[in-house]
């Protein structure tokens, strides 16, 4: 076995300078949703690119129609090593409203909060310069150890991830034979707690699909046309209802069409996590779980696949009352999928569905609103085991492999484009506040996220 500890050392060692690197990186106003800051995008990228090429990469900012990516790649030391693809993205959100940050949200700085603990504190520190930066400080103080890497890299960092990522796509097919790897390695995610590191091996698909519903040719008026002509709403909310059975399955033909059962000892160490029905809704003000029943919160939200109204709209809602028949009715429906659910045959299944509840004097419309299968990495991987093992050797607890009730889009694209799996590794905490004013990222996340990268590195190439 490999002798990490003058790498790990080294990591301890340049940390001062580390921090200084991410800070000039979060100084830097990559806001990729405002046409305002498409210079300093750019200039994000050209700073990643200069620092990458410090190190020994070959590295380029890239332009797309939007916002530029960087590309960089370096030789392993070994010429039979595995070849990895790592993403990131170093644009971030818009600071609004930012009467609510507590400090100039791109001047970032430490805060001692006490007991033991720092923080980081600026826009990106945890979404997702952060992340980034701790695998490009970890290959560094690779580098400077050792003079050459365990695996051969090659890094993707997009500029447009909190944009919607246009650009994506289209540059992944043009360039697919450059960025092709063994796996793709994506710290965009976070741990389970503080001390327990987690890697994501699910993530959900979603369909999404609006529909409205025409009845009369006008609104009508209740007292003259109520009991007698169709009411929109009426009909929608029939089909609303109908979704979900009395245990919370799914009632379309053919939903649950590649729909695996989670192992029992992956179910069985999401148990030991400790987190009750009680426990995950207490903290929105809720108590009861309202999907599958005999099912585990853990596993509803990770593991199975769900039926969600988003949004009903129809009738007069304004301020006071009008007693009208509505013309029209609309509701937004969201599908997150798992397993091989096939998402064109669950919209198809949807529609077809809601078209049989549909009166023949009425109509209805569709409207797709994207769609992409569910993300499964086997729990068996060996490259997961490795990861695994190598983050429980950093952290204080072991790692623990998690679902993601979320999507992310970057993970199926490298999957179906690329065809590569995606080992979802990241140092974040749910309360960073990503998204919102005050986003922070701990110290330590920072500190033993590069030490665990290091291991990680070393633990993949064996």
């Amino acid at each position: 076995m490999t002798d990490l500890s003058p790498v790990l050392d080294r990591a301890d060692q340049n940390l001062p300078s580390s921090l200084d690197n991410l800070f000039e990186l979060l100084r830097i106003k990559s806001i990729s949703t405002d046409p305002d800051y498409k210079a300093e995008c750019r200039k994000a990228a050209e700073w990643l690119v200069t620092y990458l090429n410090s190190l020994g990469f070959k590295a380029s900012v890239r332009d797309t129609p939007g916002h530029p990516m960087v590309v960089a790649h370096h030789d392993a030391g070994s010429a039979d090593a595995p070849h990895v693809l790592f993403y990131g993205h170093y644009d971030v959100q818009p600071v609004d409203p930012i009467e609510l940050w507590e400090n100039d949200p791109f001047a970032p700085a430490i805060k001692d909060l006490g007991n033991g603990r720092k923080i980081l504190t600026g826009r990106g520190t945890s979404d997702d310069k952060g992340q980034l930066m701790t695998f490009v400080e970890a290959v560094r103080a690779y580098k400077e150890t050792r003079g050459a890497l365990p695996v051969r890299i090659t890094i993707l960092f997009e500029g447009e991830e909190e944009s919607g990522s246009p650009s994506l796509k289209p540059f992944l097919e043009t360039n697919a034979a450059e960025l092709k790897a063994d796996f793709a390695l994506v710290c965009d995610t976070g741990m389970w707690d503080g001390d327990t590191p987690a890697i994501s091996a699910g993530l959900r698909g979603l369909v999404g699909e609006e529909i409205v519903i025409t009845a009369a040719d006008r609104d009508l008026h209740s007292g003259l046309y109520g009991g007698a002509a169709a009411n929109p709403i009426h009909i929608l909310t029939d089909i609303l209802a109908g979704l979900h059975d009395e245990t919370g399955r799914i009632t379309l033909a053919g939903f649950y069409d590649g729909v695996e059962e989670t192992p029992a000892n992956i179910k069985a160490s999401w148990e030991t996590l400790g987190m009750t029905a009680e426990k995950f809704l207490g903290d929105v003000g809720l108590s009861i779980p309202s999907g599958e029943k005999g099912r585990s919160v853990m596993e509803l939200t990770w593991a199975r696949p769900t039926a969600e109204v988003n949004g009903i709209t129809g009738g007069y809602t304004g301020a006071g009352f009008k007693t009208v028949i509505a013309a029209k009715a609309s509701a937004k429906v969201s599908f997150r999928l798992v397993g091989q659910q096939n998402p064109p045959a669950i919209r198809e299944s949807f529609r077809a569905y809601v078209r049989s509840k549909i009166p023949a004097d009425c109509s209805v419309e569709f409207h797709e609103h994207g769609g992409s299968p569910a993300i499964q990495l086997s729990y068996d991987s060996p490259s997961l085991t490795k990861a695994k093992t190598a983050l429980s050797e950093e952290w204080p607890k072991p790692a623990i492999v998690i679902g993601m009730g979320g999507s992310i889009p970057i993970v199926g694209d490298f999957q179906r484009m690329l065809g590569m799996e995606s080992l979802l590794i990241g140092f974040g905490l749910s309360d960073d506040r990503i998204h919102s004013p005050n986003e922070k990222y701990e110290l330590r996340s920072y500190h033993k996220g590069i030490r665990s990268w290091v291991r990680i590195l070393d633990a993949l190439a064996r």
